[in-house]
């Protein structure tokens, strides 16, 4: 498996930006798939953004469409999100996460990083 590290939560004010990173380690493939997912306790977690290695594009869920920015530097084995005009609703733990392709499911994951965003 690939290890996973985020960095970069904190606690800001409505409106303002944070950039999260994750940076990946023991990588054995070329082709893959990076995400950002988020969750809060009691709930669910949810999607944020992937972008897929190779040309593979990027993709967000409608929430954060718009506002965040999801790219990756292959040089370093790192992914970022940068979020912009957050919002209270945008509050919950982050994580990385890590599939190849030939894979569905992602599997590898982070350990998380805390997002507050207060109003």
């Amino acid at each position: 498996q690939v290890q996973l590290v985020e960095s970069g939560g904190g606690l800001v004010q409505a409106g303002g930006s944070l950039r999260l990173s994750c940076a990946a380690s023991g990588r054995t493939v070329s082709r893959f798939t990076m995400a950002w997912f988020r969750q809060n306790p009691g709930k669910e977690r949810e999607f944020v953004a992937s972008i897929t290695w190779s040309g593979g594009g990027t993709s967000y869920a409608d929430s954060v469409k718009g506002r965040c920015t999801i790219s990756g530097d292959n040089a370093r084995n790192a992914v970022y999100l940068q979020m912009n005009s957050l919002k209270p609703e945008d509050t919950a733990v982050y994580y990385c996460a890590f599939r190849p392709n030939y894979r569905y499911t992602y599997d590898s994951w982070g350990q998380g990083t805390q997002v507050t965003v207060s109003s």
